[in-house]
């Protein structure tokens, strides 16, 4: 324990031993600790779906720019105009979503507390989130003066209920979402709400590169382009950068940037970075054969550890959770993976409710089936050694397929 009267006043040396607490019960260790991977472990702790990030005509863009910098301007892009290279790549990423507009942030955390600021603060406006959106969607309510109501994880029934009982307000989803890798049931849910009344967001951090035409995500693939107001993405995903992206109607990404936070009081992306990502725009379009062999890495890899007792049916993406409940089990998981030289990230509250923690797996297209086979079979040999019978989801599937045989 720390010495609270040193160093810390009474209020902050108890948030600080009580994370020191939950560690000791872990055996003294941070959860989200372990080893090291190495060059050759079998990594699924990457969201770099495409496998895009070390791409060559990526770093040789980068370098090209950062190799004739001469008079580089470091400043919030609010005094952005003109002819730059961010308001450039602003325009090909509206082109590219089908948007009017988009506007470049530091990341897809600012790209959505900022939005949702812009959108909501001082406003009496109900907003409808569901359960598992990203926390920094959440983030972004704490400006609005009105209610937040929480619905039921991708129930379209739940949402209209308590539209309907409120009034119409912001619905927020994730398309894919990032802890469990379940897919909203997008088309149904933008209808609903849009006929109700409702401004919509959807956070395509998770499909934007990966699903629909192009890598163009899935608004554009179910065509809901025109009622669905704002879109954002993290850059740091099937992108592998560092950055976040805004789609907006005409005439709002300048009000966005003088009005968000994050816009006005961070310094804009350097002029290197927005060359990664213009190349990284080019790969992504013309990724069809990788978007295909990640639907299939993800399908095998899913229903093959289904198939030894692990509960995968969550999934509906690139993105298995599995579920393992206590922050110690999870942690016995991690730990015998790692002996094995297989790595996958382990999410705990906040990131999930308490007592709900997960090991999360995210896959990629440059995995071969030999690397995957290798990973179900670790998975197979370690089933008695984590306890996979006293999993909260294991209980649940076998409930399930209990359910299922009798009917």
């Amino acid at each position: 324990m720390i010495n609270e009267t040193r160093y810390y006043p009474n209020y902050l040396a108890k948030k600080v031993n009580a994370h020191v607490e939950r560690c000791e019960k872990l055996g003294g260790r941070n959860p989200l600790h372990g080893l090291n991977p190495t060059l050759t472990s079998l990594k699924l702790i990457s969201n770099d779906y495409l496998a895009l990030a070390n791409h060559p005509n990526i770093l040789a863009a980068q370098r090209k720019v950062l190799d004739s910098m001469e008079d580089t301007i470091v400043m919030s892009s609010i005094f952005l105009h003109g002819d730059n290279p961010q308001l450039r790549f602003e325009q090909r990423m509206a082109d590219f979503m089908q948007a009017d507009e988009t506007v470049l942030s530091q990341s897809g955390y600012n790209a959505n507390i900022g939005l949702v600021q812009a959108i909501v603060e001082g406003a009496e406006v109900p907003i409808y989130v569901d359960m598992l959106a990203h926390m920094s969607l959440w983030d972004g309510t704490h400006y609005s003066k009105a209610s937040v109501y929480p619905f039921r994880h991708n129930s379209v029934e739940h949402m209209a209920a308590l539209v309907k009982k409120h009034g119409p307000g912001l619905v927020m989803v994730d398309s894919v979402y990032s802890s469990n890798g379940s897919v909203c049931p997008l088309k149904e849910l933008v209808d609903t709400a849009y006929d109700m009344g409702c401004l919509l967001l959807v956070d395509e951090s998770h499909s934007l590169g990966t699903h629909g035409p192009q890598g163009r995500g899935l608004v554009v693939e179910y065509g809901l382009q025109d009622k669905v107001m704002f879109r954002t993405a993290s850059l740091a995903k099937a992108f592998a950068g560092r950055a976040g992206i805004i789609s907006c109607p005409k005439g709002f990404a300048d009000y966005l940037k003088c009005t968000a936070n994050p816009s006005i009081f961070s310094s804009a992306l350097l002029p290197y970075e927005i060359a990664g990502l213009n190349a990284t725009l080019d790969l992504i379009m013309l990724a069809d054969e990788k978007r295909k062999q990640l639907v299939l890495n993800a399908n095998y890899l899913r229903q093959s550890l289904l198939g030894l007792g692990y509960n995968t049916t969550a999934s509906k993406s690139q993105i298995i959770a599995l579920e393992v409940g206590s922050e110690w089990l999870t942690t016995v998981l991690k730990d015998a993976l790692e002996a094995k030289d297989v790595f996958g990230s382990v999410f705990c509250a906040p990131a999930t409710a308490k007592n709900r923690a997960l090991m999360r797996l995210s896959v990629n297209s440059a995995l071969t089936i030999n690397q995957l086979d290798k990973v179900i079979q670790v998975f197979k040999e370690i089933r008695e050694d984590i306890s996979l019978d006293k999993w909260r989801s294991t209980r649940k599937i076998s409930a399930d397929f209990i359910e299922a045989s009798v009917a």
